[in-house]
């Protein structure tokens, strides 16, 4: 990377933290169902946040200075998210479904053996659009880890016309942000039961996106 462009990444990182910050400092947040999660950690037990990728606006300040394992694309649009996520104290990781994921995966399973937190898009980052690739449910199983689903929706938001319908919000919003039940996958699993499992932890995000987006109505 040459100098120009590190400084570039610095300002958008700095720049973009700094805005995102200050936009969702002006919203008023509730949260729902926090307590089972809250379980999972005080017993030290690993978990894998799981959110769309058209509801990930708010996870870099919502899930702030945890230590927090995210797996981001290393796409330029991911280098966005890792840059502004990094000054936020997470460990950033690079990898996604469509590039080489074997480094990643060993990093992951190494990160939850001990007892750590991973976020996950599953959906990302080409979609298609809340369909729930497999990989989450394998390290589930490999790694004993929590799947806990995640979403959140605001009182005045606005739907993108992205593949993956991204939801921003407008300042001074209420916000809810949603987390779902915590779910262990069992780790000898047929190729019928895995992939109801996989249909059942897709179905409950959608779920969860829907719960989100009546609350203020």
């Amino acid at each position: 990377m040459s100098l120009l462009q590190k400084v570039r990444w610095y300002l958008v990182g700095t720049v973009g933290k700094f805005v995102l910050w200050l936009w969702a400092k002006s919203t008023r947040m509730i949260i729902i169902g926090e307590e089972d999660y809250r379980k999972l950690r005080k017993q030290k037990k690993p978990v894998i946040f799981l959110v769309w990728h058209g509801r990930i606006f708010i996870v870099p300040y919502f899930f702030r200075r945890r230590g927090i394992m995210p797996l981001i694309s290393p796409s330029e649009d991911g280098e966005i998210a890792a840059q502004i996520m990094e000054r936020w104290g997470y460990q950033i990781l690079r990898g996604s479904s469509s590039h080489a994921i074997i480094k990643a995966w060993n990093q992951m399973k190494m990160e939850l053996n001990q007892g750590g937190e991973l976020i996950i898009v599953p959906d990302g980052p080409r979609g298609p659009n809340r369909k729930l690739k497999p990989g989450c449910i394998k390290l589930a199983q490999e790694t004993g880890a929590y799947l806990v689903p995640f979403s959140f929706s605001v009182s005045r938001k606005k739907f993108l016309k992205s593949w993956d319908s991204f939801l921003i919000f407008y300042p001074f919003s209420k916000v809810v942000a949603i987390y779902g039940q915590p779910h262990s996958i069992n780790s000898e699993l047929s190729s019928d039961e895995f992939e109801k499992i996989r249909q059942k932890i897709e179905s409950i995000l959608c779920q969860l996106d829907e719960r989100a987006d009546k609350y203020f109505e």
